[in-house]
């Protein structure tokens, strides 16, 4: 300290450790960006091959409004994973599953809901 500059020294394995955990939080975000990327690209392709017929069905057996409809889906994926568990073989069901939690809040919002 002879040249008048003044420093704090720094406890390097705590700088060490901070930065391994915000890489661990990045690689976590960007799985989860790649996850949701996936679930778009499967939104889009469902919505493609089948039409809005998720937030509007033709009701040609069903009165269930979207929300009823979307429920007992997600009730079919449910009962799914509870029977396979979660496995890779599981891996479709579950994506399933995010892309009617998404359009059931979808439908509950154009209805005026949360």
């Amino acid at each position: 300290m002879s040249d008048g500059i003044w420093f704090q020294e720094q406890n390097t394995s705590t700088t060490v450790d901070k930065l391994k955990i915000e890489e661990q939080e990045l690689d976590t975000l960007r799985k989860a960006y790649y996850l949701l990327d996936e679930i778009k690209v499967m939104l889009r392709e469902k919505n493609t091959a089948y039409g809005d017929s998720a937030l509007n069905p033709i009701r040609l057996f069903s009165r269930s409004d979207a929300i009823d409809a979307i429920c007992i889906r997600i009730d079919d994926k449910l009962s799914r994973i509870s029977t396979m568990g979660i496995d890779d073989k599981a891996e479709d069901t579950i994506k399933d599953l995010i892309g009617y939690l998404i359009l059931l809040q979808i439908a509950k919002e154009r209805k005026g809901g949360q």
